[in-house]
Formats: C-alpha cells, sequence, structure tokens
C-alpha cells in the first residue's frame, strides 16, 4: 500500500513516499526556497524516481498543522486537488501528535513544543492511554516558559518527555535555570518530519482518511489578517 505524506508546515519541510511502513524515500525542503516552487517539482521527482503515480497510491498523508499560514496551505490545496482528481483519501496529522510518538515507553506524558515565532510557540501536552496519547486540554500558542510552568505543574511525579524540533527553546529558558530538567528528559527530533506522519497515518488512520472537502488545516494560531483585521475594526 503505497502512501505518499508532506509536511510544509514551516521551512523544514518534506515530502516521502511510504509502502505498508517502509520509507521508500523522502526529499528534504531547501530552506531558502518558496514552498510554490519546489513543491511540485518535489513530488514529481519522488514519484518518478520510484516509478509510482498518484493512481498506484492509496492516499495522502499530511501535516495539517499547526505552523506558518502560507506554508500548511500550500500542503493542504495541493493534497485537496489531488485527492479530488485521483478520488484518493487523505489522512491529516497534527505534528505535535506525531513528535509524541518519539517518547519513550515508560513515558506517561509527553509534552511537545515547536517554535511559532514571535517568543511563542506550538505546544500540546499527551498522556498514554491505552497504548495512544490522548491530548489533554487542546493544542495552543502560548510563552515557553508558561506552557513549561502549566505542563511541570499538571503533571506533577508522573513520567514525562519533553519532545520538540526546537529543545534550546527550553534549554535557554528561565523554567530549565529554575526547575533542574535533567537531559535525558528532553528528546530533539531532527526533521524531516513527512516520513514519521506517513507511518503515523498507517498506523492509527488509515480507516479514518477524509476527502477534499473535510480537510481542514490546523492553524492555532489566528492569521494576521485576522488579528490586525479585528483590531483596526476595534473589536
Amino acid at each position: 500500500m503505497l502512501l505518499l505524506a508532506l509536511d510544509t508546515c514551516d521551512f523544514r519541510g518534506s515530502v516521502a513516499l511510504l509502502d505498508d511502513r517502509r520509507v521508500l524515500d523522502e526529499v528534504s525542503h531547501p530552506a531558502a526556497e518558496e514552498y510554490s516552487s519546489w513543491l511540485l517539482p518535489a513530488i514529481d521527482q519522488i514519484l518518478s524516481k520510484n516509478s509510482v503515480s498518484h493512481s498506484d497510491l492509496a492516499g495522502y498523508a499530511v501535516a495539517s498543522g499547526p505552523g506558518s499560514f502560507t506554508g500548511v496551505r500550500v500542503g493542504l490545496t495541493t493534497l485537496k486537488a489531488w485527492a479530488e482528481v485521483y478520488s484518493k483519501p487523505i489522512f491529516p496529522v497534527s505534528r505535535l501528535t506525531v513528535l509524541a510518538e518519539h517518547a519513550p515507553k515508560s513515558a506517561h506524558y509527553a509534552a511537545t513544543f515547536i517554535d511559532a515565532q514571535r517568543k511563542q510557540i506550538f505546544a500540546a501536552l499527551h498522556r498514554r492511554e491505552t497504548g495512544r496519547w490522548n491530548l489533554v486540554g487542546d493544542e495552543c500558542v502560548i510563552n515557553p516558559v508558561e506552557f513549561f510552568n502549566l505542563t511541570a505543574d499538571t503533571v506533577g511525579n508522573a513520567s514525562l518527555s519533553w519532545i520538540s524540533v526546537d529543545p534550546e527553546l527550553m534549554t535557554s529558558s528561565s523554567f530549565w535555570q529554575s526547575r533542574s530538567v535533567g537531559d535525558a528528559a528532553i528528546i530533539r527530533v531532527n526533521p524531516p518530519l513527512a516520513s514519521t506522519i506517513g507511518l503515523h497515518a498507517f498506523s492509527h488512520l488509515l480507516r479514518q482518511g477524509t476527502d477534499a472537502l473535510g480537510l481542514d488545516a490546523n492553524y492555532v494560531r489566528r492569521s494576521d489578517a485576522e488579528i490586525f483585521g479585528k483590531k483596526a475594526a476595534g473589536t
């Protein structure tokens, strides 16, 4: 079963091709190149290199967020078009959920976070239940130290793993200094993430795919137009 996976949520994006939980190929996005010019050629490259067409695919897995508005839109819009043309299901995956799967089996909680710029992070707390990670509350955009402290207070003495592609946001914080968090408690996940997103779809979502109309972005943060437009209107 072939699956094409995309992550365009920030500059560390990628495209991957998987076959029955085996990663056949993965292409990373060059940070200096716009997704609008890189994405389609990258997908064509990975499919042609492996002699695969869209008709051969069982579906598409995609990082639905959180991330930049432009990046998330590019990935989702591209897959919506192909899903309609080729009548294939789409499996949306949160990047924060995917990060939680890097926690050790001994961890009862996983706190995942990604740099959201503007001195904020995209963050979520997960609790392991019946062999799966479930959200505690909602994914959010928040000040890093506020999230770190809230998480520590919520978890208490339970086993917790901190997981991120940007762990330095924690190690450089006042939380790190005040709590004396051990290095072993922080797990760095190195991009690209598209292959991990595809593997998550194989493990958890193959019976829960959506179509182009049902696919929705997981921005977490409101757009600048929405924020500043409301301010200008006095709301």
